[in-house]
């Protein structure tokens, strides 16, 4: 009988172990839900399941643009009506996608022609197309210089666009597989992440060249999103090949705290009027944080949809929109609202 009472002990244990596993540590200080409210139905953006890379806001035209990489298309949604106005072809393989309202015009970056193509968004039509490396990806925007940096993944390098030309001026020869690219206001730098060197690398805009290569902790491997938040002098990366967030003071980049996400984090996205930060994964987990300077106390992880890797937020309203690439067979748009924490 001791014997057979030793057993079921060890079972419950092994149960309860399992579970836990199962939960997450009960200590690491996560709600498990998100957050957020459904507050539209889902817009149907492709009638078949699809791969959707970035999106962007244009805060004062209220347009969301998505990036459609399976289909090769632009979705463009009002953000007033949360209708589909427009879906823009012609941009193959499309990685991706930034509205820049001061000069009227969206840039895509079409992996499938390795190019940037230029649109107008008075007409939603291609106005330029210069090359962009051998695997465009994401991008940022420099105002001081009227430039565009562009994250050549495979190419390993960083590809410089004059907008006032739409003319390549320069390709930056990073030494390893380009994440994100972030523009910071206060600095003046580019920062973009180094992903196979596990570095955040600063280049000087005006001259092209790196100044900096900042090594990153074992905490973080395989550096691929990079936001930062100028306002408060932080950095976030987050690291998709061990789930982790780092928070980076700017502008040395030391690192502050560590956190965990869902498995292969990706795009991030920062509500500066709530201080929320939105951390989306392959995996389908999304990580939600609240902001406080350099602290962030963790509100919510949990599973949202398949493949659930891309988030934007609308600076305005605080809504938070993610394109679903299969849900019931069909690519589409899922609109929510944060709840108090």
């Amino acid at each position: 009988m001791k014997n057979f009472t030793s057993f079921i002990e060890k079972s419950a244990l092994c149960a309860f172990a399992l579970l836990a596993f199962i939960l997450g540590h009960p200590s690491d200080g996560y709600a498990r839900t998100l957050p957020l409210a459904i507050i539209h139905k889902d817009v149907m953006l492709t009638p078949q399941p699809g791969r959707f890379d970035y999106e962007s806001i244009d805060p004062q035209r209220h347009l969301l643009f998505i990036a459609d990489l399976g289909a090769g298309t632009i979705s463009v949604v009002d953000l007033d009506t949360h209708g589909l106005v427009a879906t823009l072809r012609n941009t193959p393989a499309v990685h991706g996608v930034l509205a820049v309202p001061s000069l009227d015009e969206v840039f895509a970056t079409a992996t499938g022609t390795d190019t940037l193509d230029v649109i107008s968004e008075k007409t939603l039509r291609i106005v330029a197309t210069a090359p962009a490396g051998v695997y465009p990806d994401g991008m940022t925007y420099d105002p001081r210089n009227h430039q565009l940096f562009i994250s050549d993944e495979q190419g390993s390098t960083e590809t410089v666009i004059d907008t006032r030309t739409n003319r390549r001026v320069a390709t930056i020869a990073m030494g390893g597989k380009v994440g994100n690219s972030q523009y910071d206001p206060v600095s003046g730098m580019v920062f973009a992440d180094v992903q196979t060197r596990n570095q955040i690398v600063a280049i000087d805009p005006k001259t092209h060249r790196i100044i900096r290569r900042i090594p990153l902790p074992p905490a973080c491997r395989h550096d691929h999103g990079l936001l930062l938040d100028p306002a408060s002098r932080v950095a976030f990366v987050a690291c998709d090949g061990n789930a982790r967030l780092l928070v980076l003071s700017m502008p040395g980049m030391r690192t502050l705290s560590v956190h965990r996400t869902g498995d292969a984090p990706d795009v991030l996205a920062f509500d500066a009027r709530l201080q929320r930060l939105y951390v989306a994964s392959e995996s389908g987990v999304v990580a939600v944080f609240h902001v406080a300077g350099t602290t962030l106390q963790p509100i919510g992880r949990a599973r949202l949809a398949f493949e659930a890797h891309v988030v934007a937020v609308d600076p305005s309203s605080s809504d938070v929109y993610f394109p679903l690439q299969n849900v019931r067979g069909r690519g589409v748009l899922r609109i929510m609202a944060p709840e108090k924490h």
